[in-house]
């Protein structure tokens, strides 16, 4: 039997994929007793340096005030800092403290071993073709939203 070939079926088949994908990456990080948009945070700033709060909440997809919550979090267990930005004031940069930097450096080597197996159904070149279809479908999807 082949599969079926239409948008609804292929957005079911994304959502339940995306469902049991989310279950391995949250019991990956279930003992850092964060969620995974603080992860995605303290991740992001660790692969990609302090960022202004503004690209941080629209990389992870979190609005201004979500953005601002979770920062305060992160903030109050002292796993980041905020500063001004020296270009702009009015801009506040986000960054990772020492404790913070260790924490995502040692949670993240996890994470990606866990999310390695959960991916393990599909061998090293299925898993690139899919990433590069599954782009392909964001954008293509992203420009039918304009």
């Amino acid at each position: 039997m082949t599969e079926r070939a239409d948008g609804t079926h292929l957005w079911l088949v994304l959502m339940k994929a995306h469902r049991a994908l989310a279950r391995h990456a949250e019991r990956s990080i279930a003992a850092l007793d964060m969620c995974l948009s603080d992860f995605a945070i303290l991740e992001l700033l660790l692969h990609k340096g302090p960022q202004k709060l503004t690209d941080l909440g629209r990389r992870i997809d979190l609005s201004s005030g979500a953005m601002t919550t979770a920062v305060d979090r992160l903030e109050a267990r002292q796993l980041v800092a905020r500063s001004f930005d020296a270009a702009d004031r009015r801009t506040r940069v986000v960054h990772l403290t020492p404790a913070g930097e260790s924490l995502i450096a040692a949670a993240f080597g996890e994470h990606a071993a866990a999310m390695n197996a959960a991916a393990g159904g599909l061998d090293a070149d299925e898993q690139a073709r899919l990433t590069a279809l599954l782009k392909k479908l964001g954008t293509h999807a992203e420009r039918q939203l304009t």
